[in-house]
């Protein structure tokens, strides 16, 4: 299966495109944003977990990185509030719930194989934050090729100061806008090498998970 595939192409999927995919477990739905394969996939998704579902423990031979985007999502006795970020790494494993439902941002296959820390960070916690070339940022992960972090920007404040190399985006909270269009919460944007310097917060700010560096040229499938 292939889906937003090519990646020489900016792609941009708002609330309202949305079309929610029920995944094999009873419960559990998911919207998919791109993917190169079946359900062994390189695969960057928004899922839904209906309160009181569960999956059978299971392995991720490529890893997963998790953002929360609200409810609780919990691995096994661990719980993670909106706000949290995980990055399990290849051949780790988990038996990902929610008793309460929670809806979240998932990448998989997208880590080198050698990457073996797990990473949890609370973006909620204010020291989790810094300034970082006048810029309000949570640092969730860098390896000297890919960068995550989470940017909180000011009304009017450019998304982007310079040419990237690759980017994606999701917008949090907030509104980000260009010129001839606005976009809100909820909203993924994947973009090639490029300069996108008109992507602006709007009037009250904006919260922006934003990845860097990370794209392939020729992605294959998984």
């Amino acid at each position: 299966m292939y889906v937003n595939a090519d990646f020489s192409q900016p792609v941009v999927i708002g609330p309202d495109d949305y079309q929610w995919v029920p995944s094999p477990q009873s419960g559990v739905e998911r919207v998919m944003l791109d993917r190169l394969g079946g359900e062994k996939a390189r695969a960057t998704s928004i899922v839904r977990y209906a309160p009181k579902s569960i999956f059978p423990q299971h392995s991720h031979p490529g890893g997963e990185e998790i953002y929360v985007l609200s409810g609780t999502f919990s691995e096994g006795d661990r719980h993670y509030s909106a706000g949290s970020y995980l990055r399990n790494p290849p051949g780790s494993f988990h038996q990902p719930s929610s008793h309460e439902g929670a809806v979240i941002f998932v990448k998989l296959w997208q880590m080198k194989p050698d990457e073996k820390q797990r990473v949890h960070i609370n973006t909620q916690v204010p020291s989790n934050w810094q300034q970082h070339g006048g810029r309000d940022i949570c640092p969730l992960f860098s390896d000297g090729i890919e960068t995550v972090i989470l940017q909180r920007m000011q009304p009017g404040e450019s998304l982007f100061t310079a040419s990237v190399s690759s980017a994606e985006w999701l917008l949090i909270s907030g509104q980000l806008k260009t010129p001839d269009q606005s976009f809100e919460p909820g909203t993924w944007m994947r973009l090639p090498a490029g300069f996108y310097l008109d992507i602006t917060a709007g009037s009250q700010g904006a919260v922006v998970y934003l990845k860097t560096g990370h794209l392939p040229d020729m992605p294959e499938e998984a």
